[in-house]
């Protein structure tokens, strides 16, 4: 391949998917996900496509799929258009010149040009991101129903499928002592049997996370993922310290950036990154914090914001260049979803998601599914959800 390959023409759209059940968090619970997929083409007849998904619209954080949209088509893709598409740190800088902020939306843009230059050389992403270091990952499920018996009874099926042999818990919603009696039942029924993560979503402050995390570790749990707000990271620290031996504290909301995580690092304040490719602002700074965790001896997880297959693929392609000192990845997100968008999802084989090699992410997007979900073609507007009134009538 000679010369530059000018990036021609960038759209986004809002597709709009429910879920196969109410997947219920901390701070509500969803029923149905609104990613939004970028499409990207160069001038040499390659395209290439990109995710970012949100979970609960703008709860997570500060973006929403509406914003990430208009981010997007207003101000990231007039900053690309006629610019090389090999150069994506160049590509990344100018976003950053154009638009502050908005992780999210330069991710997904990001995933695109990475997609349609690895499909352009006939490799796969991975290619581009510094060579494969995993053929395959263990994959987590999360047991977000709310109610025992049922995530006891999917846990337990996701064993006999020998898809999941690591679950995770989303707590935080409940008084503290009903959130340890749910998880210390669900817990002694997987004893022998799998690992137990809980994720408190930043429900609790510190006093709360000392006093109630000891008995669930006693109940099994091995790592605990951002149990008190992001912003009190003495509160991870003593967390982390006094802990430590027993389990693991996982930082998420609290490492975005790269100096996010020289901050946590510095002060010995977790001992796993959940990486998250949306929330550092795409794959190539996604492996940017995780070479601070390298150095820094701290493990790293594969975290989702339940994507469909696209997103998932392009997750999966960028933890599969990172080292040996992690805890697996969580990237079920297309099975959680009623449907979704590329003609062939990712294989999961003895507990553990199975890499695709094609070129690109390795997967084919069904245009006649993003014409379904997409949300201009159903005519929707903006959905504003009280997550606090669905978690009542959860």
């Amino acid at each position: 391949m000679t010369g530059p390959l000018l990036i021609e023409r960038i759209e986004a759209r809002i597709l709009d998917i429910p879920t196969i059940r109410p997947h219920k968090l901390s701070f509500g619970a969803i029923n149905r996900q609104s990613p939004v997929i970028v499409q990207l083409w160069l001038a040499n007849g390659a395209t290439g496509f990109g995710e970012a998904a949100t979970i609960g619209g703008p709860s997570w954080n500060e973006e929403s799929p509406e914003s990430i949209q208009h981010a997007i088509e207003a101000y990231l893709a007039p900053a690309l258009i006629g610019q090389d598409g090999r150069r994506i740190e160049a590509a990344l800088a100018r976003m950053d010149a154009w638009c502050k902020g908005n992780a999210f939306a330069k991710s997904a843009v990001e995933m695109a040009l990475i997609d349609a230059v690895a499909r352009t050389l006939g490799v796969p992403a991975w290619q581009l991101l510094g060579g494969k270091r995993h053929e395959s990952l263990p994959l987590a499920w999360t047991l977000a129903s709310g109610h025992i018996e049922r995530d006891i009874e999917e846990a337990h099926l996701r064993l006999e499928q020998k898809r999941h042999r690591i679950f995770k818990m989303k707590i935080g919603a409940r008084r503290p002592a009903d959130d340890v009696a749910h998880v210390s039942e669900i817990a002694r029924s997987l004893q022998g049997k799998a690992t137990l993560t809980v994720d408190v979503n930043q429900a609790w402050d510190g006093n709360t996370a000392r006093r109630f995390l000891p008995q669930m570790i006693d109940a099994g749990v091995t790592l605990i993922e951002q149990p008190v707000a992001k912003w009190n990271v003495e509160a991870l620290k003593t967390l982390t310290a006094t802990l430590g031996d027993r389990a693991s504290i996982m930082a998420d909301e609290a490492v975005c950036t790269p100096q996010d995580a020289m901050r946590l690092a510095r002060e010995q304040a977790s001992h796993v990154f959940s990486l998250k490719v949306a929330k550092h602002g795409g794959l190539l700074r996604t492996r940017a914090v995780a070479a601070v965790a390298e150095a820094a001896d701290i493990g790293w997880y594969g975290g989702t914001m339940l994507e469909t297959s696209l997103g998932s693929a392009a997750s999966a392609h960028v933890f599969a260049t990172l080292g040996a000192q992690h805890h697996g990845c969580e990237l079920f997100g297309p099975q959680l979803l009623v449907d979704d968008i590329v003609t062939e999802r990712m294989a999961i084989a003895d507990f553990e998601l199975q890499l695709p090699d094609g070129p690109g992410f390795g997967v084919e997007i069904d245009l006649a599914q993003l014409e379904r979900f997409d949300r201009r073609r159903a005519g929707l507007q903006a959905t504003h959800i009280d997550l606090g009134q669905a978690t009542a009538k959860a």
